[in-house]
């Protein structure tokens, strides 16, 4: 490998963010067309990139094998034939063609394993091309497993004056939905007066999308774009990709791309717009603590060294009520004897 073929191979490492299974010529039509065309082809990920020849380092065509629906021989594998298939994807129908039966046979064990996650049977391949289509197996259904939940984020508005609509902490836009391609564009469609842009996971869970809406005279068209993550930032899969550095650019790219006709897609959010106090409660009296009545002690001084005294009893004396023990007033001051009063 040259150095320039080395540069070109990191340039479309960086620009796909996908790892790389098998690459070689590879010769494309639509179903209908008379002529093959010849590209460089790349399985990337659950991608085939197709490229004008090898030393173009963005892809001229690509097919998402994440569509595929079937994949079928237009004739049994022969040698010194050339090998068609025909390749069914839920939005298109393709036919490639293979000079060598054995290549094509390598091409369709790895176009199936990825499309399928399990490696087709009755492939003829020697040992240690099925020994790679192994691993193959492994990483991508690594790559394509569910990522854990990311936690709650409170969002706020990040106050700039290129208004990105950005998450002040997260760096996460505010028109960001966890939800598919179909429930994005559900939401589109049915509540049109909250915006025109969502950014959401891609389907692979790896990657990020934009779902769109526009309106035409003829009526609204949904639009859906892939966002690749990149180690230094977002590349945007365009005709001509578009490389920026957050999510908040991407979004500032469609904005700007569209003239500012798009908006983002933010779900209103209902305040209150009056303080009221609440009723007072209402306030009860204390209770009243009934008082305990206790005989009283009488405290006497006695000389010192002497043994204290006693203290006496309160005698009992008979009321309507029953007994009970004389107040302190009528011990201490006894009513006065008649013969006291003359």
């Amino acid at each position: 490998m040259t150095a320039t073929t080395r540069q070109v191979y990191k340039r479309r490492e960086t620009i796909t963010a996908l790892p790389l299974y098998y690459s070689g010529q590879l010769l494309k039509k639509y179903t209908g067309e008379k002529e093959f065309k010849n590209f460089y082809a790349e399985l990337r990920g659950s991608t085939l990139f197709l490229y004008t020849d090898e030393m173009h380092d963005t892809y001229s065509e690509k097919l998402d094998l994440q569509m595929w629906k079937s994949m079928s021989m237009d004739s049994p594998y022969q040698n010194n034939r050339s090998t068609i298939y025909t390749l069914t994807l839920t939005n298109e129908e393709v036919q490639l063609k293979v000079d060598n039966p054995n290549t094509g046979e390598e091409w369709r064990g790895f176009i199936m394993t990825v499309a399928t996650k399990e490696i087709p049977s009755k492939l003829q391949l020697l040992p240690g091309q099925m020994l790679r289509l192994e691993e193959v197996l492994s990483e991508e259904k690594k790559r394509q497993a569910p990522p854990p939940p990311l936690p709650y984020t409170t969002y706020h508005i990040h106050p700039s004056s290129d208004d990105t609509y950005d998450d002040a902490i997260s760096g996460i836009p505010l028109c960001f939905f966890p939800v598919s391609r179909q429930k994005a564009e559900k939401m589109l469609k049915e509540n049109t007066e909250y915006g025109s842009i969502i950014l959401r996971p891609s389907t692979d869970n790896t990657n990020y999308a934009i779902t769109l809406r526009q309106d035409y005279p003829s009526g609204p068209v949904m639009k859906n774009y892939k966002v690749l993550s990149i180690d230094t930032g977002f590349v945007i899969e365009l005709d001509a990709p578009v490389t920026v550095p957050s999510l908040g650019a991407v979004l500032d790219h469609f904005l700007k791309a569209t003239e500012f006709r798009l908006h983002p897609y933010l779900v209103p959010q209902t305040y209150d717009t009056c303080i009221d106090l609440p009723l007072a409660l209402p306030c009860f009296p204390p209770k009243p603590v009934p008082r305990a009545r206790v005989a009283p002690m009488i405290h006497t001084k006695s000389p010192k060294g002497s043994t204290p005294p006693s203290f006496p009893k309160l005698p009992i004396k008979d009321t309507d009520t029953g007994k009970e023990y004389q107040d302190a007033d009528e011990l201490l001051n006894p009513d006065p004897r008649p013969e006291d009063l003359n």
